[in-house]
């Protein structure tokens, strides 16, 4: 069987490390990178550290609103669907790519995957929760992380089999962890101290593309009580310096900026810190696989489970309910393996391949 698999963002390049090289296996992929994040350190840095197959495509699709960039990677894979002819189509997470990808494969009569079908966090304001209604309801085979995800699917009646097979970002993360630990020298390089510091992440449109928001994102940063690394994404640091805030971050004492992580360093400064603070939905699953606590900077979560494990807490850009999150201690509580023990890899592939017999 062809696959055709499209990636175009840090998150899917982790996933796709858990997923690629096991379909190679016994079928011939096609990998392509949709360009949607060309900044160098999140692209290139991810395939050589995680040992993804290089893309076969790159399509060089960044820039632009939503919009613009949905209909042009739209565009660009009607073109690779028909030079390709695959015989399946492989999308990934809530991204524009994933969005396209799928809609590109079903307008072109083939059968859509989507690997973590099923995600909601119920607000329609946020085009990762268009992206991923749309998705799902265009894929043929929905490959859900969490049980939670598969009553999603069936309460809205989505057309696509739902199947649990657990989230291939704990493949990744167990897989790599003793990796990260032992060749990132990310603490000695930011100066910090095992479970002294706090790490922050923030590149949600809602949360940075409007500047009275960004603003509020800035003085609870500044707010922070411990040493506080920032690595800062693309979109981040063009607001920031759009709105003249990024000198205020560059004085406060306790925060520390840095360009984009690659994954091992990332890996690296989550493992040992001392809480993060985060809107991005992945490392709030992160968070809860390495057993940190999490603070949200948004008012809902599609990971809905590690808010009800107490592991991870949302209060938006509310500073004092930011600060009273990071002042808690640790849950005293055995976290239940939530998202398929680091076997998701191997169920999609059975699950892609009993498809395609069937076929």
């Amino acid at each position: 069987m062809r696959i055709l698999t499209v990636v175009g963002n840090r998150p899917q390049f982790v996933k796709a490390a858990a997923v690629s090289r096991l379909l190679r296996e016994h079928h011939e992929e096609i990998l392509v990178h949709t360009g949607q994040h060309y900044d160098d350190e999140l692209s290139r840095v991810f395939f050589e550290e995680l040992d993804v197959p290089a893309p076969d495509l790159r399509l060089g699709a960044g820039g632009g609103s939503n919009t613009e960039q949905t209909a042009r990677i739209l565009g660009l894979l009607e073109g690779v669907l028909s030079d390709a002819a695959p015989d399946f189509v492989l999308v990934y997470g809530d991204t524009n790519s994933t969005l396209a990808g799928a809609l590109a494969a079903a307008q072109a009569g083939v059968p859509v995957g989507h690997v973590e079908a099923g995600m909601r966090s119920f607000d329609r304001t946020m085009p990762e929760e268009l992206n991923r209604v749309l998705t799902d309801h265009a894929s043929d085979l929905l490959l859900c992380s969490t049980e939670t995800a598969v009553s999603n699917l069936r309460r809205e009646a989505a057309a696509g089999e739902p199947h649990l097979v657990g989230d291939v970002m704990a493949d990744v993360s167990l897989a790599f962890r003793p990796i990260a630990e032992g060749r990132s020298t990310a603490l000695v390089d930011y100066g910090l101290e095992e479970g002294g510091y706090l790490l922050a992440t923030a590149h949600r449109p809602g949360n940075v593309d409007d500047p009275e928001r960004l603003e509020r994102l800035v003085e609870l940063l500044e707010a922070l009580p411990l040493p506080t690394l920032v690595p800062l994404h693309p979109r981040t640091a063009a607001s920031l310096e759009k709105a003249a805030l990024r000198g205020r971050l560059e004085r406060a004492p306790l925060l520390r900026l840095a360009p984009p992580l690659g994954y091992l360093d990332f890996m690296k400064v989550a493992m040992h810190a001392r809480a993060i603070l985060t809107d991005s939905g992945g490392v709030q699953k992160e968070a809860y696989l390495l057993g940190i606590p999490c603070v949200t900077l948004r008012d809902n979560t599609e990971w809905v489970e590690t808010v009800e494990s107490g592991w991870n807490s949302l209060v938006g850009l509310d500073r004092e309910a930011a600060l009273e999150a990071v002042a808690r201690p640790a849950p005293d509580l055995a976290r239940s393996e939530l998202y398929g023990g680091g076997h998701a890899g191997e169920r999609i592939r059975e699950v892609l391949g009993a498809y395609t017999a069937r076929r």
